[in-house]
């Protein structure tokens, strides 16, 4: 089966006001457009469009709730959200958790007390969150895993804090000292934010003669300085790859890689969960105890994912994760489906057929296809993208 779904963009204030409504052919609202979530979270399930064609109920959740078999075959949960992001600024510093984290977390809060909706809770729900953004703009800035000693160390050097480098030799504790902030952490920001404000002035290039890599850190603090003024993620952020993607580039975030996106639109797809550790850069809560405990710090390059080409028209982004993969296809192709998939179509218009029924869908439409069409044939002109089971 079919189904055409719906949902709301969330208005976090990060968000552009025209980037969603640009991608999918729809009037802006005015407001912020953060993420348009497609899915059954509890925190924002998608609407059913036609509630009579699913025996009246209102959103996927609900569907899924009174009839699972119909909706999922085997399954009891949907296990990926989809969501289109679009960033016009910095999100927070973010890590997510290990299943065995989450399961634990959420059981000590809970016996806590701490309401579901707390500002101060850290987790809530059991499940971990791993994590795929492919660009759909041209162009997409991201930050995500701490860098290569000896890449830092350079970095650090270039924006004046040569005085760090030797503490990277104990990177957790570096990165421990930087969050919690403090007098020493104070200076810092201000004198980071005191070097950068001289690059780049009257046309001059970031950082004259300086590396690729420390005029990339130059732009980011500029960024996080605009967004965040005295924040001590702004240092933080120095510590981790910084990461461009053209269209069609994707990264890959395990549970505890510390990132945050700065710019740009893509096609998210995660475990359906809201477990979010921020690490800065947020007016949110910041358990730094509880971030810790979280986050892999392993340095390395950017967790980049290379997508699969099955045919000339599909590609498959697959991360090692059972609970989700992404497809983007184009006009006439073909995939399997191992479980339910939700279907967003981001321009043109194809026909999709099953084994058991077949739909239109066109420019900003989206669709929940359940497991008994087993596969997905597409034709036509178009653009869509199909989360699903691996």
């Amino acid at each position: 089966m079919f189904v055409a779904i719906a949902n709301t963009s969330r208005d976090y204030a990060w968000g552009s006001r025209t980037a969603i409504s640009e991608l999918l052919g729809t009037t802006p609202s005015g407001a912020p457009e953060a993420e348009l979530w497609l899915g059954a979270h509890d925190g924002a399930p998608s609407r059913i469009v036609e509630p009579s064609v699913v025996g009246g109920a209102a959103n996927l959740l609900e569907w899924i709730a009174s009839d699972p078999v119909a909706s999922l075959g085997a399954r009891r949960r949907l296990p990926f959200l989809l969501k289109v992001l679009a960033a016009a600024g910095p999100l927070s510093l973010q890590a997510h958790p290990t299943a065995e984290q989450a399961r634990e977390g959420f059981a000590r809060e809970n016996a806590l007390g701490i309401p579901l909706d707390a500002p101060h809770r850290n987790y809530r729900d059991e499940y971990s969150k791993p994590e795929i953004i492919v660009a759909v703009s041209e162009k997409f800035e991201a930050l995500c895993g701490f860098r290569p000693s000896a890449e830092a160390a350079e970095v650090l050097t270039a924006l004046g804090l040569a005085g760090l480098v030797t503490r990277l030799d104990d990177l957790p504790e570096l990165f421990a000292w930087l969050v919690r902030g403090g007098t020493e952490v104070d200076s810092l920001v201000t004198q980071l934010a005191a070097h950068v404000a001289t690059q780049g002035g009257d046309g001059e290039p970031l950082l004259h003669g300086g590396s690729s890599v420390a005029r990339d850190a130059v732009d980011t603090v500029q960024r996080l300085v605009a967004a965040y003024p005295g924040d001590p993620g702004i240092v933080c952020a120095l510590l981790l790859n910084r990461v461009t993607l053209s269209r069609g580039d994707a990264l890959y975030l395990p549970a505890g890689n510390i990132h945050a996106y700065l710019e740009g639109v893509g096609i998210e797809v995660m475990t359906a969960s809201d477990n979010v550790l921020r690490g800065g850069l947020t007016g949110k809560h910041v358990d730094v105890h509880e971030l810790l405990r979280v986050v892999d710090f392993t340095s390395g390059p950017a967790p980049r994912l290379t997508a699969e080409r099955p045919s000339p028209r599909v590609q498959f982004y697959r991360p090692p994760v059972d609970d989700f993969a992404l497809a983007r296809i184009t006009n006439d192709a073909e995939i399997s489906l191992t479980g339910p998939a939700i279907g967003l179509c981001v321009s043109g218009s194809l026909h999709l057929s099953g084994a058991k029924s077949s739909v239109t869908i066109s420019r900003g439409e989206s669709v929940f296809i359940t497991p008994d069409e087993e596969s997905v044939s597409t034709s036509g002109h178009g653009e869509i993208y199909f989360a699903t089971t691996p």
